[in-house]
């Protein structure tokens, strides 16, 4: 009894460890990254079929036909009706409580109705390889397990566009991705073999292991200079922004020219490696959801028109199955990786719709009244809200935008920390700096306002910030000092 169960427990891993790293991969991808994904699944896989040319088509797989769903032991089993996809909509007045929103079943559930060339995106809108893409080909390279694999993608998912990975390996997967859950050691082989990945400098935890991660891989310098680089980089980084050359020595206890060499050797290192995969051309965004008002109520629907819509393909379905092939043939492999990505599509757009609604729910002010009016938030109200670890709304977020009657924004754009105010109350840093923004633009331009004097300005407005603090908030917002403002 305990051999079946532990082969049941084995074969649960097996088919869930796939499944739940292709749907984390999916909710990361941005809306183009996500096109190109679901385009060549459609393209390599014979059981799948595009939801629109179906409709469309000379009936190969009908509506009725598509609603079949799988089970973990790949039997089939039939779907609820698909129901038209709900809308969340909210009122002006006090905030609804959240609702939750129940997964609506396999397949999606709005057809588009724009079909034509111009639908199909990948004609005009360039997509260049990703960082995450880049190493998870990379990765590809490698003998490597299903366990050390998975390890390994759940840390390239997680880095930022620089490169660096700020999220602790303990947050990186749920419970639910390994069993036994992987130990420290484990960890640190897999984000070891990340950081050897392409070009030297990806995957650190801050500045001094990116760039000792370079100097690492300069097999070309000579041992000292290279030591030498490595003990400024590990504590004295100020002194080499000052170029105390004589200070460097003492610290180090190398001579002059060994310094000289090894502050050129840093100089050269790059502090953002990630950064290396951006590209120069048009960066054309899709919005992933649409927000509009409809009769005083602010409504949140997923964008499907603008992305491919997968679904299985019955025919060939029914054909698998009359031959009874071995269920453990590759055909086999591709009807159920057809199945998980046909869920796991469908599970992409609830979970950023309902990320989007949490977010307009708690900003409506700033639809309403813009920049100004934005509220603090954090991804862990989002999180408590709708019941999600947070690592998963921070992937719902990342890349993703919605299109609203203020324009285009990132899902980012409505996070913003809280500021205290002198009467008890707060604001979010989005809002000074939206405040900053107005008196900067309102100001004479023969007399700017400095930041001491905008300092002012906001508090003499109930929020106290440093003249530091609106400096920095002005380099963000790419506006220049006062002194380059002055005109005539």
């Amino acid at each position: 009894m305990a051999h079946a169960a532990q082969e049941l427990r084995m074969r649960q891993q097996t088919l869930l460890a796939p499944r739940l790293q292709q749907s984390i991969r999916l909710l990361q991808m941005s809306a183009l990254e996500f096109t190109t994904a679901v385009q060549d699944a459609l393209a390599t896989n014979p059981f799948l079929e595009d939801g629109e040319d179906a409709e469309h088509g000379n009936g190969a797989a009908s509506a009725q036909d598509g609603q079949e769903t799988a089970s973990e032991d790949g039997a089939a089993a039939p779907a609820p009706e698909a129901a038209p996809e709900p809308q969340a909509d909210f009122a002006d007045s006090p905030l609804p409580q959240a609702e939750g929103s129940a997964y609506s079943g396999d397949y999606p559930t709005h057809v588009r109705n724009d079909a034509g060339p111009a639908a199909d995106l990948s004609q005009w809108i360039a997509a260049p390889v990703s960082l995450r893409q880049r190493l998870s080909g990379e990765l590809g390279n490698y003998p490597l397990t299903v366990r050390d694999r998975l390890l390994a993608e759940f840390i390239v998912d997680a880095l930022d566009e620089d490169g660096y990975l700020h999220t602790s390996m303990e947050e990186l997967a749920g419970s639910a991705a390994f069993d036994p859950a992987p130990d420290a050691a484990e960890w640190a082989a897999a984000l070891k073999l990340v950081q050897q990945l392409d070009v030297p400098g990806l995957g650190a935890r801050d500045l001094t292991e990116c760039l000792s991660l370079q100097l690492y891989a300069r097999d070309d310098v000579p041992g000292d200079i290279r030591d030498a680089a490595l003990g400024i980089v590990r504590g004295n980084l100020d002194r080499l922004a000052r170029n105390d050359i004589a200070g460097l020595q003492r610290a180090l206890g190398v001579d002059a020219d060994t310094v000289q060499c090894a502050c050129e050797l840093v100089r050269t290192l790059d502090p953002k490696p990630g950064r290396q995969y951006a590209s120069d051309a048009p960066n054309y965004v899709v919005p992933d959801v649409i927000v509009s008002k409809v009769r005083g109520r602010w409504q949140v629907v997923a964008n499907r028109q603008s992305m491919p819509q997968a679904r299985l393909n019955r025919t060939y379905a029914d054909l698998f199955h009359r031959a009874r092939m071995d269920e453990r043939s590759p055909m086999a492999q591709e009807l159920q990786e057809a199945r998980w990505l046909v869920r796991n599509v469908e599970q992409r757009y609830i979970t950023i719709r309902r990320v989007a609604e949490a977010i307009v729910r708690r900003q409506q002010t700033f639809f309403e009244y813009g920049d100004v009016a934005l509220r603090p938030l954090m991804l862990r109200d989002v999180a408590d809200e709708l019941e999600m670890h947070e690592s998963t709304v921070s992937r719902a977020t990342a890349n993703k935008y919605m299109i609203t009657p203020r324009g285009l924004f990132e899902f980012r754009h409505f996070f913003s920390r809280e500021l205290s105010t002198d009467t008890g109350g707060s604001c979010s840093a989005a809002a000074v700096r939206a405040l900053i923004k107005e008196y900067i633009d309102e100001e004479d331009p023969r007399t700017p306002l400095s930041d001491v004097v905008l300092a002012q300005r906001l508090a003499s407005n109930g929020v106290v910030v440093a003249r530091r603090t609106v400096s920095k908030y002005r380099i963000q917002m790419k506006v220049p000092p006062a002194e380059m403002r002055r005109q005539g």
